[in-house]
């Protein structure tokens, strides 16, 4: 069978997809690396939920609940996996403060300004690149933090020592390395069109719009992006300052 889309559907895609998923494994393995057999569950989580949203996303869109909720999901998702890359225990759904707080006034500019409509076709998926950009940002940003946090625990010291509070202490230290976290997002905004064209430009392509629409659709999406990542990684910085994702994970 053929396809129009960027991806041609034949016989042998199946087995392109296994070669490829143990392609990944072995090269973690062989380079020990620790993640051979998280590329494989990761791989199989991947092809499962796509297809469960796939059978069910026909549903969602027809109803304002249904994507409201299918929204919430994706968020909870979001801020489970972000609290566990970070942190242990329950201090891990910290992680939720702010991937909500990259993602929701930014999603409310768009939607208050007309930029995109509120039709759950596209309302979920905007709403998912900003939520799984902030998944990102909080993640790097809150290791990178604690890591420091701990690392450095003299130099907090001495900050205290010297009269500094302790979140004052705390931001002196970690905010530098944390800041980092931006720095796939300035990348790939500061690259697009020179060494990349993402899904959405590829994707209004194949759907018949022309290059200027998909420019401008891409445009969008990536400086939304940027701004919910700025602002999740800002606010994972202080929320880590203040202490509240505790120790640093091992």
């Amino acid at each position: 069978m053929r396809s129009s889309s960027l991806i041609t559907l034949t016989p042998l895609l199946p087995a392109a997809l296994v070669l490829l998923v143990a392609v990944g494994a072995v090269v973690a393995w062989l380079g020990r690396l620790g993640h051979g057999r998280a590329v494989v569950t990761a791989s199989l989580r991947a092809a499962v939920q796509l297809g469960a949203v796939s059978a069910v996303i026909a549903w969602v869109i027809a109803s304002s609940a249904a994507v409201a909720g299918f929204i919430l999901l994706m968020y909870g998702v979001a801020a489970f996996t972000a609290g566990r890359r970070v942190t242990r225990g329950r201090r891990g759904w910290w992680a939720a403060v702010p991937i909500a707080a990259g993602v929701a006034p930014v999603l409310g500019v768009l939607a208050a300004g007309g930029v995109i409509s509120a039709k759950g076709v596209v309302v979920i998926p905007v709403a998912g690149i900003l939520l799984g950009g902030c998944l990102t940002a909080t993640t790097l940003a809150g290791r990178r933090a604690l890591d420091e946090l701990a690392q450095r625990k003299g130099e907090v010291e001495a900050a205290l020592s010297l009269g500094f509070t302790p979140r004052e202490a705390a931001l002196e230290i970690c905010r530098p390395a944390a800041s980092q976290a931006l720095v796939p997002a300035l990348d790939q905004t500061r690259t697009v069109g020179l060494v990349t064209l993402p899904g959405a430009f590829v994707g209004m392509l194949l759907g018949g719009a022309s290059p200027v629409q998909a420019g401008i659709v891409q445009l969008v999406v990536l400086v939304a992006l940027l701004a919910a990542e700025a602002v999740a990684t800002l606010v994972t910085i202080e929320v880590a300052a203040r202490g509240r994702f505790g120790a640093t994970p091992q």
